[in-house]
């Protein structure tokens, strides 16, 4: 009997490349399909544990698991950086450019 293919083992490797390369979408993009990617992981974790002799592309999903994880954690940090952006300078700052000079000025001492 030939060995099956995890369901979601693709999606999930997919889905754990795009969290890293959208971490820069403020972290909530990136953020979102970690999850995603890592709800459809256990569900495939679940269906090997009970028959791993069936199943023939573990790798790709254990791999697209790291991948979700690592983007869970830059997304975070993402997240974390632009809060404290938006919260040194401000909302008024960032949406005007001549008060975002001035507050750069004042950052730089000058």
């Amino acid at each position: 009997m030939e060995n099956q293919k995890l369901p979601n083992a693709t999606v999930v490797l997919v889905l754990g490349i795009l969290s890293i390369i959208t971490c820069c979408c403020y972290g909530v993009v990136g953020l979102t399909l970690a999850i995603i990617a890592l709800v459809l992981a256990k569900k495939d974790l679940i269906l090997y544990h009970l028959a791993p002799e069936k199943y023939s592309n573990y790798q790709n999903l254990n791999v697209g698991r790291i991948l979700a994880i690592i983007g869970i954690v830059i997304n975070v940090l993402s997240i974390i950086y632009f809060i404290a952006i938006l919260s040194y300078f401000g909302f008024a700052a960032l949406q005007n450019p001549a008060l975002m000079q001035e507050k750069m000025r004042q950052l730089q001492g000058m």
